[in-house]
């Protein structure tokens, strides 16, 4: 069984040291979605949402939540992003009912990796297409929402979502 490093000798949570750990490149790609109805999918494709374009500001939005994710989860570390890159796909899951698919890539080399990062911004991507709908359809169902990749570090443990 692997030490458990989130907790300090009384048993308390502690941002763990990585301070002895090479600086490595490290990458993440993540995924959530947004389930939405017929109505919102044509409102969002033809730039008719009167908040503006919702998946520019997604995507905003998306890039900015990757830089302060250390921000917003408490053992996560402040470290340089060198890139972030959020990508949307569509499914018509039936005629009433579209996914909109989205993927946020992170980029990294520091000492720590950047899955959480990579996590954050595919979730604030999709609460922000949520905000800017949610006037026209507040049924919206976000996620599932789960790492797909991470490299990176020195220990070799590489993980691909199978």
């Amino acid at each position: 069984m692997s030490k458990l490093t989130h907790f300090n000798e009384q048993g308390r949570a502690k941002m763990v040291d990585v301070s002895t750990k090479p600086d490595t490149v490290r990458t993440a790609i993540a995924q959530s979605s947004v389930q939405l109805s017929n109505e919102i999918y044509h409102l969002i494709r033809n730039n008719k949402m009167k908040k503006g374009d919702v998946l520019a500001v997604a995507q905003v939005a998306g890039v900015m939540a990757a830089k302060k994710a250390w921000d917003l989860i408490p053992m996560c570390h402040p470290i340089p992003i060198n890139g972030v890159n959020i990508e949307f796909s569509w499914e018509q899951k039936d005629p009433n009912m579209y996914m909109l698919n989205i993927i946020s890539s992170v980029k990294t080399k520091g000492n720590t990796g950047v899955e959480m990062e990579a996590l954050t911004a595919a979730s604030v991507t999709a609460l922000t297409v949520y905000d800017m709908c949610k006037a026209i359809d507040k049924g919206m169902v976000i996620g599932p929402t789960f790492l797909i990749e991470k490299t990176g570090g020195v220990s070799s443990t590489d993980y691909l979502r199978e």
